[in-house]
């Protein structure tokens, strides 16, 4: 299908802001009276906060107020606290300090006498689940979301009888489908192997400053935060008011990669502050305490048992995760990685167990493609290895595995509404010179070695249910509001783009009204998790829809005949074949004077409460298009990634150059090709970081992180990406998206690690790390015959 401006590149109305300085974050924000606030951290990764003098700080001339834990109201356990008594991890929160300028409130916190009670810890979650260990919290030490918190220890036997292997007590999660034993005896080649999948922050560009004042009952909150309408509601329950008494503004963020997807304490904490002080409060946020605070990526050790039949095809596997949570309440990536094994790989049986255990490490939240990349990342270089002992092509295994279109996922063996990994596989193979290329993996030239590989990642893409909303002015300008906020590839407008490709709008006709509350927006996903391109893409649709039908039935009641014989071009509604018709501006008017349902005064039973609110405070400006998402959904909506690297790896020392690089993504209709290249580039550049830099280290001893800055946490540089990069799609519609779009964001880092991971253990003679990242002195040790300088299954370590 040929559409007007799916397909075509535009410029964001937010570009040029960013690029000249004009765009406001949280800190760039001030108001009258305004007091700047200081953490006090815990130096301890665990302990009870015994007493708080702060009398001397207060005493000091401009400091202004204190915050404490009995001052807020924090959630239950095991959630994160807002401020805490009992910290679980070196940078926990325990109360403020605010001052009439930042300086005066940091030498205020260092007056803050505090008498600590130091705690047992732990820093590694398999180890703690010995009976003699300690745990990491007083009162659990199990959980996760949809996991119940409980005490579970696993018993000395489980640790004796591991026989080299990860012990594997009692799972708090398991399932399984197919004959799992007998689909093992008859394969061919079996590989058992442990792995580690480490952690490592999320780096995001803006620390997790805020801003907030209180203006006749309201509370005005500048944040940083990748979502906007969907962390509403529960940010308002944080600070204790009705949402419509928060006004919430984050027009820009600084990345978020997840760790701002949801709302968070840190953001509640200047709203609570300015309350008590009747004074507007600036908290702003380091870079060390943003490594304390700003959350990680969840790391696994696991064991996984993979039976092959001859031809390559995974027939059977076996999987236990145990996940490192951090202090506090986490993510599931651990089941994630299940769905992620199964769909990727499709095999015949398996089973799955998962247990997310606590540990006196900084919140861990979701981190671009949650569990199903880090499955990618281990699965792959075992992927290849398969491949070598069968003697099969790196690529032909895998489009041996790969599902078809519906390919079917998880214990349910649910469905997705579209897989085009094989067209993907084999456009890339194409376009890379596969055939060609693979001829010369492991040819020398001195101390350095060629070698190519390929590599895949999955993740799903998109949600249902929620609302649209959209306006015509008399003026014909159209306003389409979006809440799904700004991490910063532009998808609140490139999303909106489906509603005017409805209408058959010009670009220059539209407006976006998003990253403010004050702008009436509606109850909209937020922005994480590859689901923005499906997800709004639907809600634009039927607010577009709704208003296409409110045109024609204008023009219907204006000049006769039914609505079916009217149409649009963008400008106009007309009758077809040449008869009457007026303006989209004249329509709006005409709204305006019917009421009811065309101008907002009669809205939809079944949208969300936040949507009845915002429709009603633009009722009577326009033609308003408002409706739910209640479009039919067959299968769950999937995203996919190929890629395909050519590296170069010096054997003196261990390090590697990245020759050329080519990203593939099956995510539907293209809506935005140099939004997506960008997207395809920047998710590469992540990945390579996560394979061979990133990770997150502390001493055993004491429970300090040794990563609380770039320089230390190593997120991938210039230096650092393909020196010839290069990208494409597949470009096939999704039949559950209106026209045919879904998310790519989360498999496009997944592919670039998976791949280069692939590429270290082929320099290397095949031999597969199982661990992440690989950095040179693993790769030296190998080389020399070496042990590893850590143990198969440790954890944050150098």
């Amino acid at each position: 299908m040929a559409h007007k401006l799916l397909g075509q590149d535009f410029l964001p109305h937010d570009v040029v802001a960013k690029v000249t300085g004009e765009a406001k974050y949280a800190e760039d924000f001030r108001a009258e009276g305004m007091v700047f606030a200081r953490l006090l951290s815990s130096p301890y990764p665990h302990a009870r906060v015994r007493s708080i003098d702060a009398s001397e700080a207060l005493a000091m001339p401009g400091v202004v107020g204190i915050l404490t834990p009995d001052d807020v109201k924090n959630p239950k356990a095991p959630d994160i606290p807002l401020l805490t008594l009992e910290p679980g991890y070196v940078g926990a929160p325990i109360l403020l300090i605010a001052a009439e300028d930042e300086t005066t409130a940091q030498d205020a916190i260092d007056k803050v006498r505090i008498d600590y009670e130091p705690l047992p810890f732990h820093v590694d979650p398999l180890a703690s689940m010995h009976p003699d260990h300690p745990d990491a919290r007083t009162d659990g030490n199990v959980g996760a979301a949809g996991v119940e918190f409980q005490k579970l220890k696993w018993t000395k036997e489980d640790f004796d009888n591991a026989n080299g292997k990860m012990p594997m007590g009692k799972a708090a999660q398991e399932w399984t489908y197919g004959d799992l034993d007998a689909t093992f005896a008859r394969c061919k080649l079996v590989l058992d192997e442990t792995f580690v999948h480490a952690s490592n922050s999320h780096h995001s560009m803006e620390p997790r400053t805020a801003m907030a004042y209180w203006q006749n009952g309201k509370c005005i909150l500048h944040v940083s935060s990748q979502s906007q309408s969907f962390i509403h509601p529960a940010l308002a329950g944080m600070i204790g008011i009705p949402p419509t008494d928060l006004m919430l503004v984050a027009e820009y963020c600084g990345g978020g990669f997840g760790s701002k997807g949801g709302a968070y304490p840190l953001q509640a904490l200047p709203a609570l502050f300015s309350k008590k002080i009747n004074r507007p409060v600036m908290m702003r946020i380091s870079r060390a305490e943003e490594y304390y605070n700003g959350s990680a990526r969840l790391g696994f050790q696991g064991q996984v048992k993979l039976g092959f039949a001859e031809d390559g095809k995974l027939l059977a596997a076996d999987l236990y995760v145990i996940q490192e949570n951090g202090a506090c309440q986490s993510f599931f990536d651990f089941r994630n990685a299940a769905d992620a094994l199964s769909i990727l790989y499709q095999p015949e049986a398996m089973r799955w167990r998962g247990l997310p255990v606590y540990a006196n490490s900084p919140i861990r939240s979701a981190q671009r493609g949650p569990g199903y990349n880090q499955m990618a990342h281990i699965m792959e270089p075992l992927l290849d290895k398969a491949a070598r002992e069968l003697k099969v092509d790196r690529l032909a295994i895998r489009l041996k595995n790969v599902g078809g279109l519906n390919a079917p996922f998880g214990a349910q063996r649910n469905t997705v509404s579209s897989c085009y990994l094989k067209d993907a596989l084999e456009k890339g193979a194409q376009q890379f010179g596969w055939a060609e290329r693979v001829a010369r993996s492991g040819q020398r030239n001195g101390s350095k070695v060629t070698a190519v590989a390929v590599g895949q990642a999955y993740h799903p893409a998109g949600f249902n249910g929620f609302d649209g909303l959209l306006r015509i002015l008399p003026t014909g300008k159209v306003h389409i509001h979006t809440g799904v906020g700004n991490l910063g590839t532009f998808s609140h407008s490139s999303t909106s783009r489906i509603a005017a490709e409805v209408l058959k709008l010009n670009w220059d006709d539209v407006v976006i009204e998003r990253g403010d509350s004050r702008r009436h927006l509606p109850w909209n996903i937020g922005q994480f998790g590859s689901n923005t391109n499906f997800t709004m893409a639907r809600t634009n649709y039927v607010a577009a829809m709704d208003a296409l039908t409110k045109l024609k039935e204008i023009a219907a009641k204006r000049f006769g005949g039914t609505p079916e014989s009217y149409d649009v071009d963008g400008k106009r509604v007309f009758r077809r074949g040449g008869g009457p018709g007026m303006t989209y501006g004249e329509a709006a008017q005409q709204a305006i004077k019917l009421g009811g349902k065309y101008d907002g005064h009669e809205l939809p039973k079944d949208i969300n409460p936040m949507t009845q609110v915002s429709a009603t405070a633009i009722s009577g400006t326009g033609l308003v298009g408002v409706a739910k998402d209640t479009l039919p959904m067959k299968g769950a909506p999937a995203a996919f990634a190929a890629a395909f690297i050519e590296i170069e790896l010096d054997l003196e020392t261990g390090k590697h150059v990245i020759i050329d690089y080519l990203g593939v993504a099956d995510c539907g209709t293209v809506i935005h090709p140099a939004g997506l290249e960008t997207q395809i580039k920047s998710g590469a550049v992540q990945g390579f970081g996560v394979a061979s830099s990133e990770r997150i280290v502390y001493d055993p001893q004491n429970g300090l992180p040794a990563s609380v800055g770039f320089y230390q946490a190593k997120p991938p540089t210039y230096g650092d990406v393909a020196h010839r990069f290069r990208t494409s799609a597949v470009d096939l519609p999704d039949p559950s998206s209106p026209l045919g779009t879904k998310g790519i964001g989360e498999p496009l880092l997944g592919c670039a690690a998976s791949v280069l991971l692939c590429a270290l253990s082929e320099a290397v003679g095949g031999h597969a790390f199982n661990r992440t990242p690989v950095v040179p002195d693993m790769i030296l040790n190998h080389l020399a015959g070496r042990a590893p300088s850590h143990g198969p299954l440790q954890v944050n370590c150098q």
